[in-house]
């Protein structure tokens, strides 16, 4: 029997683990195979593999019994996903619903999951900026949160890096603050976004509206080929699954390419309970699994762990990772673990009507979405009441519609001349968080989920830098869009609850200090050398980029980082 027990182990060891098929994971994986050490990569939820299970990519809208539309019942039953814009008919067999995963929310929370091989790549909004000194030297100069212990020159590389390979879609602007990359072609703005362009930078110098930056192969190179991958066909319809692998996510790019090394071993439905650790090596050693259908529990073992279950699930699995040495949580000297989480401020909008240039008309899709304002409040100094700042989404369309009205010849001459009114325009916030110890999320000591592990408290609110933040963004579009002689201005600042952005981070954050921070230069934990947190829970601050690009960068460096300490004998 105690050789059969040895035998299990070691079919149960690998060179390295990986927690988390999403983004971050995806690119661990790829990595760390890449490299040629034998990867276990540890999936919570059901496999999903490119293409064959995409079940709705290619239906038509009537082929959908509600015609797209969630029923009413499904709402009622999930208030807190129906919140979601891509939760409708054709991607929510993609989401977590509601009663599936209770949390405990302390204040109110959305918290949108997507519990698959590929995790939330498969409904990203697919947006990538990169970050730029201004971001990442933001704490320094304001003291809130702590002092990244990296600058943009330690990531420009690895941008570089990931961008060739997943396939970016984008302008050279020239902006110090918004970093330019290594684009394929972007995708132009219309002719009123480019109106509005015109007149905002010959009015406002410092507040530019470019093409927005996405995930989208606008050009084929050969190394996206190799993948199998070709150009996006601007169906825009990207929450289904791409069966051109047109946009990038992990199923499409990552997974596959880390499985032809045959060094990845990738097991879904497999729901991480906690990480070992030995007391005596001072190390982890292995990964706690509850078999998502049997409830059985395996332990694997490697010596090099990344975790990169999304930011929240992260601080969960650290937080529940509790030895006589870590009492607390995995790493947890400083007592920061689950503490300063942050997230994006998306709750504002405006909208407005343009009457001019009305010998033009949209048709198509622009997969980007249109325009992106990059941040231009509190750059170079201090000059608002609140502190860092917000960037802005901005588009306008103009299509036809029918009244649809009448029977007979009316009804038919009404679909055959359709009206064509205004240009809509509109604008969203994209507002920083200020990261603070009052953000948090921790264990419910009372409560666990069907597989044994504790349900998170969440506790995450605006404050008041954030209200003041989102009444400059009114103003100021506002200001913007009069100037540029749109009519019918209406601002939206209704309430949502913290989440709904899809971007939270923190919890687990970088810094120079093992007293004040969990995670070094190298994403790596002070206390636990061999375990790399490469997701958004590393994030130290916020700033006002869509954050995906940076964790694949993370990712790709600290998996560079790792393997030389690994041969080093460091790991």
């Amino acid at each position: 029997m105690a050789n059969l027990n040895i035998d299990s182990e070691k079919d149960r060891t690998y060179d390295a683990i990986v927690i988390g098929s999403g983004i971050s994971g995806g690119w661990s994986a790829k990595e760390l195979s890449e490299r040629g050490l034998k990867t276990l990569v540890l999936e919570r939820g059901r496999d999903v593999q490119h293409v064959k299970d995409y079940p709705t990519t290619n239906m038509y809208p009537w082929e959908f019994e509600h015609r797209g539309e969630m029923p009413y019942s499904v709402q009622q039953e999930n208030p807190i996903v129906s919140r979601c814009y891509a939760f409708h008919e054709d991607a929510a067999h993609f989401f977590v619903k509601d009663k599936e995963h209770p949390y405990v929310q302390e204040k109110p929370f959305d918290w949108i999951r997507g519990y698959q091989v590929g995790g939330k790549s498969l409904l990203w909004a697919r947006q990538t900026q990169r970050w730029s000194d201004f971001d990442f030297t933001g704490p320094e100069r304001d003291g809130f949160a702590v002092d990244w212990p990296i600058r943009y020159a330690d990531l420009k590389q690895w941008y570089d890096y990931v961008e060739r390979f997943a396939g970016i879609s984008g302008d050279k602007d020239g902006l110090p603050e918004l970093p330019d990359g290594e684009f394929l072609p972007g995708y132009p703005l219309n002719v009123v976004e480019k109106y509005f362009k015109q007149k905002m930078e010959t009015r406002y110098p410092a507040r530019k509206v470019i093409s927005a930056r996405c995930a989208h192969i606008s050009k084929p190179q050969p190394i996206h080929i190799q993948q199998g991958r070709t150009q996006c066909q601007n169906r825009t319809l990207c929450q289904r699954g791409c069966p051109f692998g047109g946009y990038f996510s992990s199923n499409a790019s990552t997974l596959p390419w880390a499985a032809k090394t045959g060094n990845m071993t990738l097991r879904p439905d497999s729901v991480v309970h906690s990480i070992l650790f030995d007391e005596s090596k001072g190390r982890a050693v292995g990964v706690k699994v509850i078999d998502r259908n049997t409830k059985e529990e395996i332990d694997f073992y490697a010596k090099l762990i990344f975790v990169n279950a999304a930011a929240i699930n992260t601080n969960l699995i650290l937080l529940n990772s509790q030895s006589n040495r870590f009492p607390n949580g995995l790493g947890n000297d400083s007592d920061t673990l689950g503490k300063y989480v942050a997230f994006h401020n998306y709750s504002a909008r405006i909208y407005a009507e343009y009457e001019g240039l009305l010998d033009f008309k949209t048709e198509g899709r622009n997969p980007a979405g249109g325009g992106y304002i990059p941040r231009f409040r509190n750059l170079h100094k201090q000059e608002t009441d609140f502190l860092r700042g917000y960037a802005a989404g901005f588009g306008a369309s103009r299509s036809t519609h029918s009244d649809r009205t009448g029977f007979g010849e009316d009804l038919k001459n009404s679909l055959l001349n359709p009206k064509i009114g205004n240009w809509s325009v509109g604008s969203h916030m994209m507002g920083e968080t200020i990261p603070k110890a009052s953000n948090y999320v921790a264990l419910d000591a009372a409560k666990k989920d069907d597989w044994g592990v504790p349900l998170l408290k969440i506790a995450i609110d605006y404050d008041e830098n954030d209200d003041k933040m989102k009444k400059d963004y009114l103003d100021t579009l506002e200001e913007m869009f009069q100037e540029a002689g749109f009519v019918n201005i209406r601002r939206d600042d209704r309430w949502q609850a913290p989440g709904l952005d899809i971007h939270e981070m923190g919890g687990v954050r970088m810094g120079h200090d093992p007293k004040t921070s969990m995670l070094n230069k190298w994403n790596q934990l002070h206390a636990v050398p061999n375990v790399f947190v490469t997701d958004g829970a590393s994030m130290t601050s916020t700033s006002t980029q869509n954050p995906s690009l940076t964790y694949m960068a993370f990712s790709a460096r600290s998996v560079d980082y790792a393997v030389k300490e690994m041969k080093k004998g460091n790991i």
